[in-house]
This record gives C-alpha cells, sequence and structure tokens, in this order.
C-alpha cells in the first residue's frame, strides 16, 4: 500500500456559536477507500478541510501514519484535494492542467513529459490530451482534475463532493472508474458525499455523519444492514421503524430471540438479535421494504417467527424495475408499511397487485432488526 494511515483523535470546530465539529475521532487505514456521509451541514467537509490544511480544528490532532501533520500547510501534508468545481486552468489544455503540479516542482522536461501521459492514460482522456476545458464534458473535466490531483503521487487523495456536479447516469459511471482508478494507485481515498449510493457503492467503509458527530463507522454492509441508531436506519437507504419494547429475550441459534410490542402494528413481533436486551427497554423496530414479502393471499407456510400482516395498496409506485407499495394494514393504528417488490419476469400488463388490493405482508424474524439507540 502507497497510502498513509489517517488518524483523527477528537478534533472540534465552531465557527461562532455553531458547532462544525464535536469531538470526532476516526482512523482511516492505509490505502482505503474510506466516505464521510452525511447531509448537508453535518460536518463532512469542515473534517475534509481540516485534514487538507485549508482549516484548524480548535481541539484535537490529525495524524499521518503517527505523525501529527496540523503544524504543516497544506502543500507539505502528502495529500491533495479534488474539489466539486473541477478548479481547472480554462487557458490551459489537459496536458498542461495536469503537468502543472510538475512544472512547479521543475520536474525534467522528459520525465514531465511521460508521468503527465501515463496519469492522462490512467484517466482514460489520452485522445483529449490537448483540448482546453472547454471542450470537454462535465465528467472529462473531473477526470483531468482527478490526474492532476494524483501525478504528484500524494499518500492521501481527498475527494470533496467530486461528482455532485455531473448527471445522474455520469456520475455512475464516473463513480466506477473513481474505484478502479483507487485500485491502481493504491493509496489512501478520504471521499465525502451526500448521496448514500455513492458510498455504498464502493467504500472500504465508511463513516455516517449528522450535527458535527460520527454516528457510526462500518462497512456498506455493517452500516446498512445493522445501523447503529434511528437516524442511519433512516438516512441509509428506506426502512420501516417503529417505537417498540422489549417483551421476551431468549437465547435461540447462537443470537437472541425477542418478542417485541409493537404498538404501530398491533401486538407483538418476532426478530433476532446478537446482543440481549433487558424486558422493558425501549428500542426502535426496523425492517428494509425489500425483505417485505407482499402477496395477495396468506402465504402458505405459517411458523412461529413469521410476521404477518393483512393491509390494502394505499398507493402503488411503478420504478421500472420494481413496484414501491405503500400498505395500510388492516388494524386500529393504520400504519403505512412499505414494500419494495423486484419485477423478475416479463410484465406486458403491468404489476399483478394494484391501488385498492387487499394484501398480505409478511417476514421473518431474522429479517428485521433492533435500533437501540433511538430519537427518544
Amino acid at each position: 500500500m502507497k497510502g498513509v494511515e489517517v488518524t483523527v483523535e477528537q478534533v472540534s470546530r465552531a465557527y461562532g456559536s455553531f458547532k462544525a465539529l464535536d469531538d470526532v475521532s476516526v482512523q482511516i487505514k492505509k490505502g482505503e477507500f474510506f466516505s464521510l456521509l452525511g447531509p448537508s451541514g453535518c460536518g463532512k467537509t469542515t473534517l475534509l478541510r481540516i485534514i487538507a490544511g485549508f482549516d484548524y480544528p480548535d481541539t484535537g490532532t490529525v495524524e499521518f501514519d503517527g505523525k501529527n501533520i496540523l503544524p504543516l500547510p497544506p502543500d507539505k501534508r502528502q495529500s491533495n484535494t479534488v474539489f466539486q468545481t473541477y478548479a481547472l486552468f480554462p487557458h490551459l489544455t489537459v496536458y498542461e492542467n495536469v503537468a502543472f503540479p510538475l512544472r512547479l516542482r521543475r520536474v525534467e522536461k522528459n520525465e514531465l513529459d511521460r508521468k503527465v501521459r501515463e496519469y492522462v492514460h490512467l484517466v482514460q482522456l489520452d485522445e483529449h490530451i490537448d483540448k482546453k476545458p472547454s471542450m470537454l464534458s462535465g465528467g472529462q473535466k473531473q477526470r483531468v482534475a482527478i490526474a492532476r490531483a494524483l501525478i504528484n503521487e500524494p499518500s492521501v487523495l481527498l475527494l470533496d463532493e467530486p461528482l455532485s456536479a455531473l448527471d445522474a447516469k455520469l456520475r455512475q459511471n464516473l463513480l466506477i472508474e473513481l474505484d478502479v482508478i483507487h485500485d491502481k494507485v493504491g493509496i489512501t481515498f478520504i471521499y465525502v458525499t451526500h448521496d448514500q449510493s455513492e458510498a455504498l457503492s464502493v467504500s472500504d467503509r465508511i463513516a455516517v455523519m449528522n450535527k458535527g458527530k460520527i454516528l457510526q463507522i462500518g462497512t456498506p454492509y455493517e452500516i446498512y444492514e445493522a445501523p447503529a441508531t434511528r437516524f442511519v436506519a433512516q438516512f441509509i437507504g428506506e426502512s420501516n421503524i417503529f417505537p417498540c419494547t422489549v417483551l421476551s429475550c431468549e437465547p435461540h441459534e447462537g443470537e437472541y430471540m425477542l418478542k417485541v410490542d409493537v404498538p404501530s402494528l398491533g401486538g407483538v413481533v418476532s426478530v433476532t438479535d446478537y446482543d440481549p436486551l433487558e424486558i422493558g427497554s425501549e428500542v426502535d423496530f426496523t425492517v428494509r421494504p425489500e425483505k417485505v414479502r407482499i402477496t395477495s393471499t396468506p402465504p402458505r407456510t405459517m411458523h412461529k417467527e413469521l410476521n404477518l400482516y393483512k393491509g390494502v395498496v394505499d398507493e402503488p409506485v411503478y420504478s421500472g424495475f420494481q413496484s414501491k407499495f405503500y400498505i395500510r394494514l388492516d388494524n386500529e393504528e393504520k400504519s403505512i408499511v412499505k414494500v419494495f417488490k423486484q419485477h423478475t419476469t416479463f410484465l406486458d400488463e403491468g404489476p399483478e397487485i394494484d391501488w385498492r388490493d387487499t394484501v398480505y405482508v409478511s417476514w421473518t424474524a431474522t429479517d428485521g432488526y433492533l435500533v437501540k439507540e433511538t430519537n427518544r
């Protein structure tokens, strides 16, 4: 690995009465593709700017491989930044934009030419090497910016929402290219985004932030399947979330089988968890919409771990590859459950289930999850 380990320890930063970062600590592994994910104003860009040297914390330290870098100016930190706005020189060609950092270092001409062409090739812009930025698309401009940031061979590449100005399809394509570039150069990438699908697609690990704090750090799978807080469960993907109270907790095949009272669902729900919970604990029950099954008739096989509800389709939303259903349950609360149904067969006449149809929704105990840290 060519990158460095980045350690942020108890960093806080305030602007007047607004606390942008509140005692943030995170350790980013050498060569890792690490994402800072959260809504606007959560502190992720402030943290990136502090790592880059464009801002300074009120308290705390930032280290590269155990060395405190806070006293160093940005150009001495072994890091380069790719911005959302490209920041290219409009009067220079692709070649000259990429060559600019090497010219500042007075790199010998043959070596400069070799490296410029190497990095232009890395971002697949060989045939555009003599064009100026005005002749390039948004995605091509961003690739020039990435090549220019990489040519000095930094140990850390900082990416501040680099794809947010691009259209959706181009953004997805460039995201995959960025992941391929990371695999080739092998340095540490720190990627700031508010788009959870971007972070889930390419990250080795993700830090979810809100209101200046890191709420959870984990792999994309851990963040999605086992959210640590109600905010994480709501921010990452879509979920059905209901307050509940623990009624019982028994060992079950290496885990724990719990019965929880969920008033919104009209009674008791079965759910498994890795950790035991005290009876009477107030937590949140969550189940992802794609894990809820929807049928026009009751399931043929019934067992004690199945949670089954009858309801009516309140709103169907067709999205091509899937349909999203809002099901109003047939209980006193009339709660809404979201269901995603993937379309795996040809539907020339549309989905079988439609508006106002009576349906059954179900999930097993292992499909749900309990969130211990709630907003209550």
